[in-house]
């Protein structure tokens, strides 16, 4: 691929956005090079995936304006359909994604970041949704995820206004999870990784699962959700490990994902 760089290292995996001169700007082939990607990666082997960009300044910088300056209605649309789509297959992807953000989240950044399930910034990073300066909307979930994040009146502020924020108050309004030093990002996220990765997989997936699907309903219906997924736990390999390591008083031996 030439805008997207895999490694697996493990029970993990980074997916590297490599569009460093363009500082990681998303244009059509690399939205359809990150949806291949995707779909290529080992759900067997793999239990958490990492999502960063390429270099020290920018995770992604946002959409390529230069590819969309000259789209009819319907070309806009359809490109934002496209965004659309593959960022939800993230946001619903199986396992734990951890967008380790190195620099620059705008726009389609900022986007792109709030479809993995934890953020993890640099110092250095800046998130923002600057749109309405350029005449258009936030077109890839900014105006719906935005607000589930950090509630509807922050995401009101930050969308009409356009401003960008930097990595301490993106934490304080609950956009991240955590800020480290650059050079401490990428190892704080495989860390976390790792240590996701060490638990049962199939309990992992139920709970991603459970949390996105029950928020988008009541709440007599997301406990129904959450009921069917924790029982589909029991009898598993890994519930009956799990179990029987607390009761013996031991490490679990290696939940085997089955």
């Amino acid at each position: 691929m030439e805008y997207m760089v895999y490694e697996q290292k493990g029970s993990y995996a980074i997916l590297t956005v490599s569009r460093e001169k363009a500082l990681n700007a998303l244009n059509s082939a690399l939205l359809e090079e990150l949806n291949q990607a995707l779909d290529r990666i080992d759900l067997e082997q793999v239990r958490c995936l990492i999502l960063t960009g390429a270099g020290t300044k920018s995770f992604v910088a946002g959409a390529d304006i230069g590819e969309m300056q000259r789209l009819t209605k319907e070309e806009g649309e359809a490109f934002g359909k496209k965004g659309n789509n593959i960022f939800r297959k993230l946001e619903t992807f199986p396992i734990p994604v951890i967008a380790a953000v190195n620099g620059f989240a705008l726009g389609g950044g900022c986007e792109l970041a709030m479809s993995c399930d934890l953020r993890l910034a640099a110092d250095n990073a800046l998130f923002g949704q600057p749109e309405v300066g350029l005449g258009i909307t936030p077109g890839f979930g900014g105006t719906q995820r935005l607000a589930r994040l950090v509630g509807m009146g922050m995401a009101k502020q930050l969308i009409y206004t356009g401003r960008s924020i930097k990595a301490d108050e993106a934490l304080r309004v609950g956009l991240v999870n955590a800020v480290y030093p650059q050079e401490e990002l990428l190892p704080a996220a495989e860390k976390m990784a790792a240590g996701i990765a060490r638990n049962a997989p199939i309990a992992v997936r139920g709970c991603k699962k459970a949390i996105n699907e029950g928020l988008d309903v009541d709440m007599d219906s997301a406990i129904v959700i959450e009921e069917k997924l924790f029982g589909g736990c029991f009898e598993t390999y890994d519930q009956q490990e799990g179990m029987a390591a607390f009761l013996e008083k031991r490490k679990v031996e290696a939940f085997r994902n089955k």
